[in-house]
């Protein structure tokens, strides 16, 4: 029985396993960094900040 190195098969198989692992473990880390409230407020902060509208060119009022 001659052992072929050159197949690929499975190789594709492989890879989609590979990125699943390497995604459910970028998932679980997100999960456990999201539970600190400094890290929730700090986000929090930054959307709200996103959405908040300043206009530069305004006149100051008194």
């Amino acid at each position: 029985m001659k052992l072929d190195l050159k197949s690929e098969t499975g190789a594709a198989t492989a890879e989609y396993a590979i990125a699943t692992m390497a995604a459910v473990g970028f998932a679980g880390l997100l999960v456990v960094i999201m539970r600190s409230d400094e890290v929730r407020q700090i986000l929090f902060d930054l959307v709200r900040s996103a959405l908040t509208f300043n206009n530069p060119n305004a006149t100051p009022t008194a």
